[in-house]
C-alpha cells in the first residue's frame, strides 16, 4: 500500500533566537518563534508523515502546552513521529520539501538539511529533497517577518 502526506508550517522570525532549519544552526540574526526550537522544516515533515499514516498531526502529539516540549529539539520529534510509523509497518520511500524565506539565502545550508534529516529518518539521503524558495518580497516570508515550509511524504507498507 502507498500512501502520501502533505505538511505545512510557519514561523514569525524574531530576535534573540536561533534559526534552526532541518536540524541544522543557519547563521541569521533573527530565529523563529516557537514553544519547541521552531524548526519548521522538520514540523512539516513530522505532520507529512503523521498525515500519511493518518496518525493525525504534530500538535496532538507533541502539544505547545505540554512544558516536555518546551525547547525542544525538532528532530527528536520528527525521529520519534518517523519510529511510530515503522511501529505500524511503514517504511518512508521519500520527502519532497520547500523552505519559503527572503532571507537568509538558504542555498548553502541545504546539503547539510538533508544529511541531517537522513540520518534522522533513517533513510538514503538522496530520497530527501530540500528546497529553498523565496516569495519575490511578496507576503510574510517576502517582507522577513516569517518562513514558511511545506514537505509531502511517500511511504509504503507491504
Amino acid at each position: 500500500m502507498i500512501r502520501v502526506g502533505l505538511g505545512y508550517d510557519l514561523h514569525r522570525l524574531v530576535e534573540g533566537r536561533p534559526l534552526i532549519l532541518g536540524g541544522i544552526a543557519v547563521p541569521f540574526e533573527k530565529g523563529l518563534e516557537g514553544h519547541s526550537d521552531a524548526d519548521a522544516l522538520a514540523h512539516a515533515i513530522t505532520d507529512a508523515l503523521l498525515g500519511a499514516a493518518a496518525l493525525g498531526n504534530i500538535g496532538q502529539h507533541f502539544p505547545d502546552t505540554d512544558p516536555r516540549y518546551k525547547d525542544a529539539d525538532s528532530i527528536e520529534l520528527l525521529s520519534h513521529a518517523a519510529e511510530m510509523l515503522r511501529a505500524r509497518g511503514y517504511r518512508i520511500v521519500n520527502i519532497d520539501s520547500n523552505i519559503v524565506a527572503q532571507r537568509p539565502k538558504l542555498n548553502p545550508h541545504l546539503d547539510a538539511m538533508r544529511a541531517r534529516l537522513s540520518e534522522c529518518l533513517q533513510i538514503d539521503v538522496g530520497c530527501i529533497s530540500v528546497k529553498a524558495k523565496t516569495n519575490e518580497r511578496v507576503g510574510p516570508e517576502g517582507r522577513e517577518e516569517a518562513i514558511s515550509t511545506q514537505a509531502i511524504a511517500l511511504i509504503e507498507s507491504d
